[in-house]
């Protein structure tokens, strides 16, 4: 077999590798690589240029990736890897509570599925700048490369929920930062008294409220039934455009006292509508947490 054949198998070995991977997996790999294009030209900490070793491939590890000389010399896929430099923990928390699982007909997409994608495609992110990640409240510590994305991607779709909106309260180091992907329909004092708990423990934060334009804009019209997600029951009206006065006054006050209770406590909050593109939100996000270790 000559090089060229040699190399053709190897690089159709890798392509069938990564055509396993998880589909939430393959989606946040598109959106990062469409933000990246987006970078080009900043200032970046994280990914070193400077070579570090070879590793064999792993189940999951992208054929870009594959270093095709050096691995055409043993007939085994090797990777290469570069430095790791001036790495930040991101403890990141995705809402999948059972009121996440919506979707109006504004929008073709749950809450649940779209706060998933976020949250995996600013991991992909993270670790290609070099910085560590972990899912909050899972067992294990943060950490860079591309088996703690293929985990991460495992349990963001399993088909256990969270109990809770909220993340826990998990004490961590000094100067970590926390992404919390949330529809932040928990009572306004729990979400509270979590902020105050990590600003305490001197942690920055960022906060993406993911909704759906029907929950902002309230469009119901005539006879309708709303149904709890949570346990909260029913409720029929006859005439539901009747409460849209008052449901946009309270829903007005409640995102102006979570912007405030954010910006009290140094954190960054927005709002992303599930209609909205996701690669401007990840690409202003991503600029924030550079410019936060930048600083």
């Amino acid at each position: 077999m000559n090089d060229a054949q040699s190399g053709l198998r190897l690089r159709q070995e890798a392509e069938k590798r990564a055509a396993n991977l998880p589909p939430l997996m393959v989606a946040a790999e598109r959106v990062a690589a469409v933000v990246a294009q987006g970078l080009h030209g900043r200032r970046q900490v994280g990914a070193g240029e400077t070579f570090w070793e070879f590793r064999p491939y792993q189940a999951g590890d992208a054929a870009g990736r594959v270093d095709w000389r050096q691995s055409a010399r043993s007939q085994r896929l090797y990777v290469r890897e570069n430095e790791w430099e001036a790495a930040q923990s991101v403890w990141l928390w995705c809402d999948r509570s059972p009121s996440m699982a919506y979707r109006s007909h504004a929008s073709v997409i749950e809450k649940a599925d779209r706060a998933a994608l976020l949250t995996m495609a600013l991991a992909v992110l993270l670790v290609r700048g070099g910085e560590q990640v972990a899912l909050l409240g899972e067992d294990e510590r943060p950490a860079s490369g591309r088996s703690v994305l293929e985990r991460m991607a495992a349990r963001l779709v399993s088909d256990q929920p969270n109990d809770t909106s909220l993340p826990p309260r998990v004490g961590l180091a000094r100067h970590a930062t926390v992404v919390i992907v949330s529809d932040l329909l928990a009572p306004y004092v729990e979400i509270d008294s979590l902020i105050r708990f990590f600003v305490g423990c001197g942690v920055s934060g960022y906060i993406v409220q993911v909704l759906d334009p029907a929950e902002h804009s309230f469009p119901f019209t005539g006879r309708v039934r709303f149904e709890g997600l949570e346990d909260e029951g029913g409720l029929t009206v006859g005439r539901s455009e009747s409460l849209r006065p008052g449901y946009a006054i309270r829903f007005g006050d409640r995102q102006r006292r979570l912007a405030d209770l954010s910006r009290t406590a140094g954190w960054h909050f927005t709002v992303h509508h599930t209609d909205s593109p996701v690669a401007p939100l990840l690409l202003a996000l991503y600029g924030a947490l550079s410019a936060q270790v930048l600083d």
